[in-house]
């Protein structure tokens, strides 16, 4: 059975990372936005922008992840999927393709993102953005990190 893999977390807590293990062990097919972006729209550096064409790119994506699932294909999305009602929406489209959903949450404390993504910004990797202490913060405002239930379904 196809399983979705939905990387959930804010920028710097090693979504990337992990989503990359999981596709070098051969768990599926990694889809990530940020990098979709970047080659797409390479002077799209404003985060409005940036924001506008990752919708563009989500649903790319899935367009993408249904003909993979579909086909019996596991697929690793690495977007952050911040809201429950976000992740919920994947879940439910996924399993209406007869695929099982895995949810995977990494986290720290928000300092300790904040020194990572600095730490990103000062040599950006292809494929990543700046990000401004001060958008962290915003975002960690508004992250709804997932329930004990979100993390134990399948």
């Amino acid at each position: 059975m196809p399983t979705l893999y939905l990387l959930c977390g804010l920028p710097g807590s090693g979504k990337s990372v992990r989503a990359k293990e999981l596709e070098a062990a051969g768990e599926g097919i990694l889809l990530n936005a940020d990098s979709w972006v970047c080659h797409l729209f390479p002077d799209d550096a404003e985060a409005a922008a940036r924001d506008e064409r990752k919708f563009i790119v989500h649903d790319l994506q899935w367009e993408l992840t249904e003909r993979l699932l579909t086909g019996g294909n596991s697929v690793i999305l690495d977007w952050g999927l911040w809201s429950r009602e976000e992740r919920d929406h994947y879940r439910r489209l996924a399993r209406e393709l007869g695929a099982r959903v895995e949810t995977v949450f990494l986290d720290a404390p928000l300092e300790t993102l904040q020194e990572r993504v600095a730490e990103r910004n000062r040599n950006l990797p292809p494929g990543t953005f700046h990000i401004s202490a001060e958008e962290m913060a915003e975002w960690a405002a508004v992250f709804e990190p997932p329930t004990p239930d979100e993390l134990a379904e399948h």
